[in-house]
């Protein structure tokens, strides 16, 4: 039997969770190695999640590439795995426990660096909101440290309010569109991941407003949006990256070599000088070099 990598996103709905997948598709055939997904049929849904965890656990595959749909929910789920013998590399989401590696970015310093952008795009004056992913995502609060880090540093920016858009397109419109009417002018809006500032723009769209708007995780559909001038920027949140260096992380794993306790990608500013990058299809982008990736 082929080794098996069993890959946990949070849901099937976001591109950066399928590119991801392929990610970790690609490093493992090249290495005669097989996967499967498992995200829950209700996204984001943790009680789904745990006992699809339960489940696949079960069949022991060679290891489970994992990111909870809730924190504090899965911190129990997980412990069983380990105490099954099953190694568990985190992505995306931190979660309390035994993990060979966790491989993500500095959520609190991208939340920096993209409200920088917006701030730096309105001459340091206006009236922004915010739309953020849910509670029980650690990288929705540590973006939103980010993003309330540079409001407060930023004198003539004022922050309307917040609302959550689950980090999905449509909850992002609904999120906008309460913003919207609550508050007649809006200058700028910051958004926790690109399907939600793609959700404030089909809301901006519908009421025939216009605002700023900046997202995150640089996906193909945000980064056409910013060719169009709709989107002001986003940030290098590589899916595909990420899931290739945690499939190379977990194969390591197993075959006894070393793997560091953390690994964060960096992540870069996505605007209109520099988006054509990120158009190129996830099929046709070369894997990362495991040695460039993580120095050392």
């Amino acid at each position: 039997m082929p080794l098996r990598l069993a890959v946990f996103t949070k849901n099937a709905v976001n591109p950066n969770y399928r590119a991801f997948l392929r990610g970790v598709e690609r490093v493992a055939a090249a290495a005669g190695a097989t996967v499967s997904w498992h995200p829950p049929a209700t996204p984001d849904d943790p009680a789904q999640q745990t006992v699809l965890l339960r489940a696949v656990a079960a069949e022991r595959p060679g290891a489970i590439l994992f990111a909870p749909a809730d924190d504090a929910a899965l911190e129990g789920p997980v412990a069983e795995v380990r105490a099954a013998g099953i190694p568990l590399v985190g992505f995306v989401n931190r979660v309390a426990g035994e993990f060979v590696t966790f491989v993500g970015a500095d959520d609190t310093a991208m939340g920096r660096s993209i409200a920088g952008v917006l701030i730096a795009a309105l001459g340091g004056q206006g009236d922004v909101v915010l739309i953020e992913g849910p509670e029980t995502a650690p990288t929705s609060r540590d973006r939103g440290r980010g993003f309330r880090e540079a409001i407060a540093a930023a004198p003539g920016i004022r922050l309307l309010g917040s609302a959550p858009g689950r980090y999905l397109r449509e909850p992002g419109r609904a999120a906008m569109a309460g913003l919207l009417a609550a508050h007649p002018r809006i200058d700028g809006v910051i958004c926790t991941n690109d399907l939600m500032a793609l959700g404030a723009l089909d809301a901006l769209d519908a009421a025939g407003r216009r605002a700023l708007v900046v997202g995150n995780n640089g996906t193909i559909e945000a980064a056409q949006a910013i060719g169009a001038g709709r989107v002001l920027a986003s940030m290098d949140y590589d899916g595909f990256k990420m899931g290739a260096v945690a499939a190379m992380a977990a194969l390591r794993h197993l075959a006894g070599q070393p793997v560091p306790r953390e690994i964060l990608l960096p992540a870069q500013v996505i605007d209109h000088a520099n988006h054509a990058a990120w158009l190129v299809p996830i099929e046709d982008r070369p894997l990362p070099d495991w040695a460039a990736m993580v120095p050392g």
